[in-house]
C-alpha cells in the first residue's frame, strides 16, 4: 500500500478569470518547500442537557481553507506569487525583462492550486486563492525562502489531476549570498538579520450560504513591515528614529548573470530602541520597521522583478 510522501508531493498555479472557477488551461507546476493550505472543519460539541452524562452527537462547523506555502526566492517562480500579492506588474524590455510590481491595487487577481499526492492518489484543488501575505527574512548564509499565506474559497478532491499538464519553471535561486540592504541609495552595514512582511490584510467575506464558502476575500489596509537587528556600530538609524523622519530601505539580491530582485520600501519609520548590554559579546539594536505611503511617488513599496520572463 503507498503511502503519502511530501518527496512526491506536486504544486501547479493557475489564476482565475472568474473568481472560485478553475480554469481548464494554463496551470504552471510551482516548486515549493511545505504546504499547508487546506480545509478545516471543526465540530461543536453538544450543548444539550437532560439526556444523562453521555453527550449527544457533535455538529459540524463553518468550512475555512487556508493556510501557508513555503517557497524558495527563485527567478521565475517568485513572479507568479508577486503577481498574486500585487496584481499585474508593469512590463518592460525586450529581454530581460523588468517587471515592476506596485503596492496599493484595488483588486487582487485569484488563483486555482492544486495540491497533488500521487502514490494514495489525492489531488485537492482549491478555487479561488488569494495572497494575503508574504513573510521573508534575510541573512547572512543560506537559502533564501519565503512564505505566502493565502485564504481560498473552497476545496474539491479528485483521484486524479485537474491540472493537465503543468508547464515546467526553470529553477534557480536567490541566496542569501547575492543578498544586499541600502539606505536612501547608501549600504546599511552591520546588519545581522533582516525581516519584511507584506501583508493585505485580507477581509473574507463571510455570508451565508448551502456551500459553506466564502463569497470573496477583499484587501483592506495593506501593511509593510519588518525587523532590522543590527551590530551597534554607529548612530545613524537611531539619529531617524529619535527625530522621527522617514528613509527609503531598499532589499536586494542580484545574480551574476543579471537577474535581480528588489524589493522597496520608499517611505520607512523607525521606532526608538532599546539598547541594552546583555554581555561582554556586541551589543546589537533591533529596529520594528514599518512602511507607509510615499506621497511623491503615490504608493508604499516597489518590487522589482529582472528575468527572461516576457509576462506574468
Amino acid at each position: 500500500m503507498a503511502r503519502a510522501s511530501g518527496a512526491r508531493a506536486q504544486l501547479a498555479l493557475a489564476f482565475e478569470t472568474t473568481y472560485g472557477t478553475t480554469p481548464a488551461s494554463g496551470f504552471v507546476r510551482m516548486p515549493f518547500t511545505s504546504c499547508g493550505l487546506g480545509a478545516e472543519q471543526p465540530l461543536i460539541e453538544s450543548d444539550l442537557l437532560g439526556l444523562g452524562r453521555d453527550p449527544a452527537a457533535p455538529i459540524r462547523d463553518a468550512v475555512t481553507v487556508d493556510g501557508d506555502i513555503g517557497i524558495p526566492v527563485d527567478v521565475e517562480a517568485i513572479g507568479y506569487w508577486l503577481k498574486a500579492l500585487f496584481g499585474d506588474p508593469v512590463t518592460s524590455g525586450t529581454g530581460p525583462y523588468t517587471h515592476e510590481f506596485r503596492s496599493g491595487a484595488w483588486s487582487l487577481p485569484s488563483m486555482s492550486i492544486e495540491v497533488g499526492m500521487p502514490e494514495v492518489p489525492r489531488f485537492a484543488m482549491y478555487g479561488g486563492c488569494v495572497a494575503d501575505r508574504l513573510q521573508l527574512r534575510m541573512e547572512r548564509a543560506g537559502n533564501l525562502a519565503a512564505t505566502v499565506s493565502l485564504v481560498a474559497r473552497g476545496e474539491t478532491t479528485a483521484a486524479s489531476s485537474q491540472a493537465g499538464t503543468p508547464a515546467a519553471i526553470a529553477l534557480q535561486r536567490f541566496g542569501h549570498f547575492h543578498g544586499s540592504i541600502t539606505r536612501n541609495g547608501a549600504s546599511l552595514g552591520n546588519v545581522v538579520v533582516a525581516e519584511i512582511e507584506y501583508a493585505n490584510n485580507l477581509d473574507r467575506i463571510e455570508t451565508i450560504r448551502a456551500d459553506g464558502r466564502i463569497d470573496g476575500a477583499d484587501p483592506s489596509v495593506a501593511a509593510l513591515t519588518g525587523t532590522i537587528d543590527v551590530r551597534f556600530a554607529d548612530t545613524t538609524l537611531v539619529d531617524q528614529a529619535v527625530a522621527g523622519g522617514a528613509c527609503e530601505l531598499e532589499f536586494a539580491w542580484a545574480l551574476p548573470s543579471g537577474e535581480s530582485l528588489t524589493i522597496t520600501a520608499h517611505s520607512v519609520f523607525l521606532p526608538r530602541p532599546r539598547l541594552a548590554i546583555e554581555g561582554p559579546r556586541g551589543v546589537q539594536a533591533s529596529f520594528a520597521w514599518q512602511g507607509a505611503r510615499d506621497d511623491a511617488l503615490g504608493r508604499m513599496c516597489t518590487v522589482t522583478l529582472v528575468n527572461n520572463v516576457s509576462a506574468y
